[in-house]
């Protein structure tokens, strides 16, 4: 009976327990949590040390000053995957989920609560007889965003296009604007001027 009891009391402690091995690179903390990376895939640990969000290979890297790795700010994470040749972004939370759906021709690591990210339009204009597909015009606006992906803001009022030879492109549209405090965006504009716009 003694033995029943004991082995009873070990398996909460032993279920718990988990080990990382042979990790290529371990980040410092932000937000609560530490990217590790094994191969090519990144994951996040808590600091308990529990992997929260398993090894995946859509993460995006931020540079910092020492390293490049992801990073989480505001419960969010820049994801990046692939569709018709095109990459778009889009982030997850803590638990892996994805909260807002990769749609992004580039996008910001979130910062009080709000990103700026580049939301692109498509738009059919003909069709092409020989070929037989559409003719398709892509153009975009950088835009400020909330948590769940919802516009807050327009920074560009006029919409920047982009042939489709370039949108796949290996490099994202380069995003111009940025914040300088929490509701404060600075817009450069074609003559590379600078606007300062606050954000509501």
């Amino acid at each position: 009976m003694k033995k029943f009891v004991i082995a009873l009391l070990l398996i909460p402690y032993l279920g718990i327990a988990q080990t990382l091995e042979n990790l290529d690179y371990i980040s410092p903390f932000n937000d609560g949590v530490a990217a590790i990376k094994k191969g090519n895939e990144w994951g996040f640990i808590d600091q308990e040390g529990k992997l929260i969000v398993d090894f995946r290979n859509d993460l995006v890297v931020t540079k910092t000053n020492n390293a490049n790795y992801p990073i989480f700010e505001d419960d969010r994470c820049l994801i990046a995957h692939h569709k018709d040749g095109v990459l778009y972004y889009g982030y997850i939370n803590k638990e892996g989920g994805t909260v807002i759906a990769p749609q992004f021709l580039n996008a910001t690591n979130f910062n009080n609560k709000k990103a700026i990210a580049l939301k692109v339009h498509k738009e059919t204009i003909g069709y092409n007889d020989i070929f037989k597909k559409d003719v398709v015009s892509y153009h975009y606006f950088e835009v400020v965003i909330d948590k769940t992906g919802t516009t807050m803001d327009h920074l560009t009022q006029l919409a920047l296009h982009v042939s489709p030879q370039n949108i796949k492109n290996s490099s994202s549209p380069t995003i111009t604007s940025k914040f300088i405090s929490a509701n404060l965006v600075a817009i450069k504009g074609n003559n590379s001027k600078w606007q300062i716009k606050k954000i509501e």
